[in-house]
This record gives structure tokens, C-alpha cells and sequence, in this order.
């Protein structure tokens, strides 16, 4: 299993600068998330706070500019890390991985459940997101 290769269209570029111009953060990434219907930019280590900004003010002048909802991940260059940054704010107990398979675990039944959502619909996506950047078999909730 490899990571997907990463391919922007023009527009993409037009947001990535946009987006870097208004937050001076740098993106490390953009794409549209399909299942979420979100503009997602991952941002550097260490860059999230500039590119959200004070209560948020960049994320909602930057949606008021795109007129489209906008999600700021930061990248994290460990697997774990990362997944974890993606699922903010929902916090989970642990995560593991074996034999390239991620495990979250969490006894909140809430959380549970917006991590799988309706027919795993919720996983599968985030799967999908990962392996844009790393190799990752499955990610299950326990």
C-alpha cells in the first residue's frame, strides 16, 4: 500500500496562496474533502495558531473570501500525531498501531460514534485523508 499521490488543480494553487497571503502560515497541503464538503488546508508544524488566528478570526475571514466552509489541520511527520491532529476537537484515550493498522481507542460512546459514523463512513474518510501522506492499512475504533 503507498500514499496517494498528491496533484493540485489551478484553483487549489489559488486557495493555497490566498490562504498563505492572509495568514502569512504557510499550507503544506489543500484539498477538498468530499465527504465533508471542506476546503482542508494542512499547515506546517508549529503553524496552526498563526493560520487560525484569535478566536478563529483567519478561519472565518477565510471563509467569508472562498464563501466556503474551511477546515486548518497541522501536519505532524509522525503517523499518530497526525491522525490525532485530524480528528480535533475530538479527543480520544489511545492510539496504537499494529502490523499498519491504527487503533483509537476511547470509552466515550460519543465520540465513538462521530469517529465511525453512519456505515463507517466517517473512518473511511479519514483513511482516505492519511494515506494522502502516510501508509495506513485500516484505522479501526475499539
Amino acid at each position: 500500500m503507498t500514499t496517494t499521490a498528491i496533484k493540485y488543480d489551478i484553483s487549489l494553487m489559488q486557495y493555497m496562496a490566498v490562504f498563505e497571503q492572509v495568514t502569512g502560515a504557510s499550507p503544506k497541503d489543500c484539498f477538498v474533502d468530499t465527504h465533508l464538503t471542506l476546503l482542508t488546508f494542512v499547515v506546517q508544524p508549529g503553524q496552526i495558531g498563526k493560520a487560525v488566528g484569535k478566536a478563529g478570526a483567519m478561519v472565518h475571514l477565510l471563509e467569508q473570501k472562498f464563501k466556503r466552509r474551511i477546515r486548518i489541520i497541522e501536519y505532524h511527520p509522525e503517523k499518530l500525531e497526525f491522525i490525532k491532529n485530524m480528528i480535533m476537537p475530538l479527543r480520544i484515550d489511545a492510539i496504537r498501531e499494529e502490523e499498519a493498522i491504527v487503533y483509537l481507542e476511547s470509552q466515550d460512546m460519543k465520540t465513538k460514534g462521530l469517529l465511525i459514523g453512519r456505515n463507517a463512513q466517517n473512518l473511511r474518510n479519514l483513511e482516505t485523508n492519511v494515506r494522502r501522506y502516510f501508509e495506513v492499512k485500516e484505522i479501526r475504533v475499539v
